[in-house]
């Protein structure tokens, strides 16, 4: 693909389609259901909690007075909470066009655990959304045309997030470093991605995966980074939150990709810029690391995925 300053505009109708977003009462997760509210979708904004989720829908209706909304409870961090989401979604909707893996904990200084016990951001970015594409994935199968986009970060081939899969202490109980927990977290975004496309090409599922990453984006995610780079560094160098949000549309919405596309911002080092093809770490093409991690994800979960 040709550079092309990809925009919102870009995106097609999308009246008809039914989508949902993780994290969506916030920053890119907010602007992104905007988008796609004002394009015609079914928006389901998933999110954890209830009051700032009525916030956000509020806000998007002012701006929006047509928008197709609805609110539910999602706790990527627990499992029950995503079972739940699952068994209430599939009661609601027939069909699911887009799932959009977007919501993400980063770097809290303190380690912290889900409520089945695993390193918050290995739980929540990783687990929780692997266990949550699986639940959901028959009713996408039934689905034309579906697709999963899946929101890694510019982190996962930065030097300072030394970014693995550490198999020998995956929940960092040993010793904890956020910024290498959360590297280990969006390299395992991208495996998952990588493998999951894999799998349905090798079953003939006609389901597309795409991923991308915001760049480097003004939001709450750096909210644990510290005054000098959440407060300054950010505000004086961060994109908008329109910018950052047109990576993953651009994943979740653009035309015959064939499945396993990266995109991102281009300019400055991809820390902004409009949207294109990127190149991921060599490590995230990783075919055995990837499958490794999967055994161990739905070892972890309890959920094994079906592709027949």
């Amino acid at each position: 693909m040709e550079p092309t300053n990809w925009k919102a505009d870009d995106i097609p109708s999308l009246q008809g389609q039914t989508i949902v977003i993780t994290g969506a009462n916030s920053g890119i997760g907010l602007e992104t259901s905007k988008v796609l509210s004002k394009k015609g979708a079914q928006v389901i904004m998933a999110v954890r909690n209830l009051q700032k989720g009525k916030q956000a829908v509020e806000e998007i209706q002012k701006e929006y007075p047509d928008a197709k909304m609805d609110l539910m409870v999602l706790d990527l961090a627990d499992f029950d909470s995503i079972k739940k989401f699952a068994d209430d979604f599939k009661s609601k909707y027939p069909q699911l066009n887009v799932l959009i893996n977007n919501a993400g904990v980063m770097s809290p200084p303190n380690r912290e655990t889900t409520k089945q016990g695993f390193e918050i951001q290995l739980g929540t970015n990783h687990l929780g959304h692997f266990l949550l594409t699986g639940l959901v994935l028959d009713v996408m199968k039934k689905t034309p045309n579906s697709r999963v986009a899946v929101q890694s970060s510019l982190a996962h081939k930065m030097k300072r997030y030394l970014a693995d899969i550490n198999f020998d202490d995956l929940n960092w109980e040993k010793i904890y470093n956020k910024d290498h927990a959360y590297g280990q977290s969006k390299l395992a975004n991208l495996l998952f991605a990588y493998e999951l496309d894999r799998k349905l090409k090798a079953n003939n599922i006609q389901i597309t995966v795409a991923a991308a990453h915001p760049g480097f984006t003004k939001s709450n995610l750096q909210k644990d980074q510290g005054f000098i780079i959440s407060e300054i560094v950010v505000r004086l160098l961060g994109q908008k939150v329109d910018m950052g949000a047109l990576p993953i549309l651009r994943a979740a919405t653009e035309n015959n990709l064939k499945g396993a596309e990266y995109f991102g911002p281009i300019k400055s080092n991809e820390m902004k810029g409009y949207p294109e093809l990127v190149k991921s770490s060599e490590k995230s093409h990783n075919i055995e690391l990837a499958k490794k991690l999967w055994e161990i994800s739905e070892k972890l979960t309890g959920f094994t995925y079906k592709f027949n």
